[in-house]
């Protein structure tokens, strides 16, 4: 459809998007709600602390969590923006959160066309009909900074993706974040033994990162050069970006059309295969080795990678290959240091060995203070609840205001921020795994690669190094 025959007023456009962005309604709706959500789960624990019995403990856990899950998704469905991005894929959240917010990923309010068109020919300076032979009015999805629509350029045979930001969105995000940070300051202060607001202050400078398209589209160019090099059979195919279309707020890039990883239980059931069974199983298994054996290379080998791996960013592409829509956050914080002390706390967590995984917290730079007489078992299983998909053995759920959690006896006073893209990486890849009903430890998939750093670096000798399967492939798009 021509996008010329949509007529438009520029104050009209303004006002139907400043109507969302106000900082003070904003801020006002964050903090009653957020108050709501903390004084529920301290009266919670009120509750549970008079309670004798494990299992029936464990039952209010699961309740509480499935009632806070609610309210937080109201909040995030609401607010929009911010929210859409952290909360919909919460790090060391229990999974009744990461079950009922997973949805949420591409449920932004999609901004008017009349807007979309008006940011398309400020940063081409022409029209969209000089440009493209199609446009599609109606967006593919919309995201927290961004809204995808598909088109086709004029003389040329295949359709593209039109990515494009929000108008105001910076603004907006950035109201959002600092009430955040205010909000980590006390609870980190009254629950929460973890530098939050370190987390939160990287988030700042992610983010800041993703409002620039042409820093976007080299880092996909980065990463799309480097698995084709370092793999007979790329794990994930990274889509062509059209450089002479790429601006700060505008990328034009290759269309892939798949099916949304949430959606891939309804596809099966259109193809008559059972998602419960063997041959379901199976094709969930390959989509997370992939996946994770994509994402291994990246963060061990370059430090350089995708780091918004959320199910809204994950296609199943025809003829049985699997996509991702990229939303490329690439983080070059980490040095080579910084990638072998993860790659030995990589093979702590795989055997199960804390003392390494003490030491490989230290090398880090991750700087802990312990509450309990068993330092280095808890050690551990702060270590594998944060690094790696699968839980600790007798830890049913994430629990961040239980008593017994790790994070109560091991206090994280402070965490490098390069880290923090990694932590939310591997907590992502574990919204995956229990949105797919698959229980797997990157750990044990990262052993080869982690093994692979250590002797590069000199640091492990005569290593019999297992050599490292490609299951499938994965397009990252959009």
């Amino acid at each position: 459809m021509n996008a010329l025959a949509f007529g438009y007023d520029f104050k009209e456009i303004q006002d139907k998007v400043s109507l969302h962005l106000r900082p003070w309604h904003r801020s006002f709706q964050f903090w009653v709600r957020a108050a709501d959500i903390y004084t529920g789960y301290k009266v919670f624990q009120l509750r549970v602390s008079l309670v004798k019995y494990p299992q029936k403990k464990q039952a209010m856990w699961d309740k509480q969590h499935e009632l806070a899950a609610d309210k937080i998704y109201a909040m995030c469905y609401d607010l929009g923006g911010f929210f859409l991005k952290i909360i919909g894929k919460p790090d060391l959240a229990p999974a009744a959160w990461v079950k009922r917010l997973v949805t949420l990923c591409d449920q932004a309010p999609a901004t008017p066309f009349d807007a979309v068109q008006l940011v398309l020919e400020e940063e081409f300076g022409r029209s969209i009909s000089e440009i493209f032979e199609n446009f599609d009015v109606n967006p593919l999805g919309s995201a927290s900074i961004t809204q995808i629509h598909r088109a086709r350029l004029r003389g040329d045979k295949n359709d593209v993706v039109v990515k494009v930001q929000h108008p105001g969105i910076q603004d907006l995000m950035m109201t959002d974040i600092r009430n955040l940070q205010a909000f980590a300051l006390y609870i980190q202060k009254t629950d929460i033994k973890f530098d939050l607001f370190s987390v939160t202050k990287e988030m700042e400078k992610q983010i800041g990162y993703e409002f620039d398209f042409l820093r976007e589209a080299n880092a996909m160019e980065r990463i799309r050069r480097f698995l084709y090099e370092n793999n007979k059979k790329t794990p994930v195919l990274v889509p062509r970006v059209l450089r002479g279309l790429a601006t700060r707020r505008v990328l034009v890039m290759d269309y892939i059309d798949g099916v949304p990883i949430l959606n891939l239980g309804d596809e099966m059931d259109k193809r008559g295969i059972n998602p419960g069974g063997k041959m379901a199983t199976s094709a969930k298994q390959n989509i997370l080795k992939s996946l994770t054996l994509a994402y291994g290379q990246m963060i061990l080998k370059t430090g350089f990678f995708h780091a918004d791996p959320h199910p809204g960013n994950i296609l199943i592409c025809k003829g049985s290959e699997s996509g991702c829509i990229a939303r490329l956050r690439a983080s070059e914080g980490s040095t080579r240091p910084v990638e072998v002390g993860f790659a030995d706390l990589v093979l702590a967590m795989a055997d199960s060995n804390p003392v390494k995984a003490t030491e490989s917290y230290r090398e880090l730079g991750i700087d802990t203070v312990s509450n309990c007489k068993n330092e280095q078992q808890e050690m551990l299983r702060l270590a594998q609840t944060m690094f790696d998909t699968k839980l600790p053995p007798g830890v049913v759920m994430l629990q961040p205001f239980s008593e017994d959690a790790s994070i109560k006896k091991i206090g994280v006073q402070s965490f490098p921020e390069e880290l923090f893209s990694v932590l939310r990486t591997v907590h992502l890849l574990r919204g995956l795994s229990v949105g797919l009903g698959i229980n797997y430890s990157c750990a044990e998939q990262w052993r080869p690669i982690a093994e692979e750093a250590l002797y590069n670096a000199g640091r492990l000798k005569g290593a019999n190094r297992t050599k490292v399967s490609n299951p499938g492939r994965f397009f990252w798009r959009y």
